[in-house]
């Protein structure tokens, strides 16, 4: 109410940027059961159930580990295939999203959302990876992880996905690939091509 609007207030918390840099321990310390509502609210990460004919907000998909993983290879590894479940579920839907969001929940039970605006919209497994493995190497500090995830919202008319960047040559090289595997995995089902990407890629040349 007014009396938390006061407070958050005069703590100098007015926009939803604020409370996303807070973490949920410092705002349940200060605010209660409010506070954690709030971290959740600000990182779009809203537990109330879903009315069912809802607009879909968000394609995701998200892993728990066995055990903690610090590495960065093998969470890039783990990310791949996880872009790669989103990207299916976004072309099966017709859809495409202009914010990349990536989720970790470190060894102590502790959430971290970091979120990139592109753009263009996209649907590809491709670049949906690329963002959240930049968000993700910044992340890796020796913290052990115990669940990561990726999703897209924000959505777009799907027709504005993906445009061809011409300053990155490769790319439209890598959205016909992805659009062959869709079509083998489409007619064989997904475990029929596993990309290459999962595993060990060489490091591209720098120009």
């Amino acid at each position: 109410g007014k009396a938390m609007q006061a407070r958050l207030a005069a703590d100098g918390i007015r926009l939803i940027g604020t409370l996303q840099r807070m973490d949920e321990a410092t705002l349940a310390r200060r605010y209660g059961s409010m506070g954690l509502r709030l971290a959740r609210l600000s990182r779009a990460d809203d537990r109330r159930p879903v009315e069912p004919r809802g607009e879909t907000k968000s394609i995701s998909a998200e892993t728990t580990f066995d055990a903690d993983i610090a590495d960065l290879h093998q969470l890039l590894s783990v990310l791949r295939s996880l872009a790669e479940k989103v990207s299916r579920r976004l072309k099966k839907a017709d859809m495409a999203g202009r914010t990349v969001t990536l989720k970790l929940k470190t060894a102590d039970f502790r959430i971290r959302t970091r979120s990139r605006q592109l753009a263009d919209p996209t649907r590809l497994a491709d670049r949906i990876h690329a963002v959240g493995a930049e968000m993700l190497a910044r992340e890796t500090d020796g913290t052990k992880f115990r669940l990561l995830g990726i999703g897209v919202s924000d959505f777009a008319a799907p027709e504005l996905a993906d445009p061809l960047d011409l300053a990155d040559p490769d790319a439209g090289r890598r959205a016909r690939a992805e659009a062959a595997i869709d079509a083998i995995r489409g007619k064989f089902g997904n475990q029929a091509v596993e990309l290459g990407l999962v595993f060990d890629r060489p490091a591209r040349p720098k120009r």
